[in-house]
């Protein structure tokens, strides 16, 4: 199951980190969706990744610990650590 990816969105790794989504651009050649995203920590580099892994759950038999649904969850923005982007 993936989530639908919301453009300006504030969303956290699953491992903790926040990233701020730019927007969702598409492959000219493949036609394949990629998110645009921001860390918004140290360098505050941009990055793309595949739409679906993006919106993918996380593999909960690999990191069992982790109670995140979703590999980037979508924040209200409210939540502790939260940047103030």
């Amino acid at each position: 199951m993936t989530q639908e990816i919301v453009i300006g969105g504030l969303y956290r790794h699953f491992k903790g980190m926040f990233y701020y989504v730019v927007d969702v651009a598409t492959h000219s050649e493949t036609g394949e969706s990629y998110v645009v995203y921001r860390q918004l920590y140290g360098e505050r580099k941009t990055y793309i990744r595949p739409y679906d892994m993006f919106a993918s759950e996380v593999d909960h038999r690999k990191y069992p610990q982790v109670k995140q649904v979703y590999r980037f969850q979508l924040m209200d923005g409210k939540e502790e650590g939260a940047p103030l982007y």
